[in-house]
């Protein structure tokens, strides 16, 4: 029964957007670790992301029933867990998610937990993901709250840095979710689900893909020119971005193996934003000026 409810949590989720929260705490640490303050940060967080992934499988659990890809999760298989224990569950998960961001005695990462729960389960999952093509752009703002979150807490401001990681991470939700999308094409049809792929067809999504990675390119540059990250954090970010890039550019010669094409580009997105949250956990602990003299 144990392993149900942390199913239900959807662990893979949990676990990427802690690394990000640990990055964007490191990052704003600049050395001057606090861990009590870290690890407080880090359970809260857990638990209310997690908190929204169960709500967004109860939201989705008639929807999930249908597509290949989700119809074994622990809502869909009668029996497993109900109803009413998941929410029951989510509501704990939020309360005790709260209660430890508010020990870090930093509202500011009240408020941002609270805003990317409300945009990740009321406006994507609820209301624009069943709607709109664009419902994506509106939950990657939530998908990017980690980092932020953890930045905040180590600052404790929202100032240029924090900007900068929003968009950073925001950028890399697009193509990242878009070659989802297109590799579980399919499924979002018999679902209902109206995605860029579907409603614009395939080749109109490899240019969005190929924009956002650009954009993502351009604010990672900007993030190390504005002083936050060092020249040999962008040298290596850079590189696997080119690669990136090289891979969005490489689907227009592709005809026939669309859904090929889209897991590598899923599988490098994930290879890139695991690289980025490394490099800004270890920056300063690596390559500032001080320990590069040293």
């Amino acid at each position: 029964m144990i392993k149900y409810y942390l199913y239900l949590t959807k662990p893979g989720i949990v676990l990427g957007n802690l690394m990000s929260s640990a990055g964007g705490f490191l990052i704003a640490s600049r050395g001057a670790i606090s861990y009590s303050l870290f690890i407080t940060m880090i359970v809260g967080t857990a638990l209310v992301i997690a908190s929204g992934c169960v709500l967004n499988n109860i939201i989705d659990r008639d929807i999930d029933a249908v597509m290949e890809r989700t119809k074994h999760r622990v809502l869909v298989q009668h029996g497993q867990i109900f109803l009413n224990q998941s929410i029951f569950y989510a509501v704990i998960l939020s309360i005790f998610g709260f209660l430890f961001l508010s020990f870090t005695k930093n509202v500011l990462t009240i408020y941002l937990s609270a805003i990317g729960l409300f945009i990740y389960v009321g406006v994507y999952s609820l209301w624009m993901k069943r709607r709109s093509i664009y419902s994506i752009m509106v939950g990657s703002i939530s998908g990017a709250m980690p980092p932020v979150i953890g930045y905040c807490a180590a600052a404790n401001q929202f100032d240029a840095g924090a900007l900068m990681l929003l968009i950073i991470f925001s950028l890399w939700q697009i193509p990242h979710s878009h070659s989802i999308a297109i590799l579980r094409l399919n499924d979002y049809k018999v679902a209902f689900i109206p995605t860029f792929p579907i409603k614009k067809g395939v080749e109109s999504t490899k240019n969005h893909m190929v924009v956002y990675i650009i954009g993502f390119i351009i604010a990672t540059i900007l993030f190390t020119v504005m002083g936050y990250t060092s020249y040999i954090f962008l040298i290596i970010i850079s590189i696997m971005n080119l690669w990136w890039l090289h891979m969005g550019f490489y689907g227009y010669r592709i005809i026939n193996h669309d859904s090929l094409w889209a897991k590598k580009m899923f599988l490098l997105s994930l290879i890139i934003i695991i690289s980025l949250n490394l490099l800004l956990s270890l920056d300063h602990i690596l390559f500032s000026t001080k320990n590069i003299l040293l």
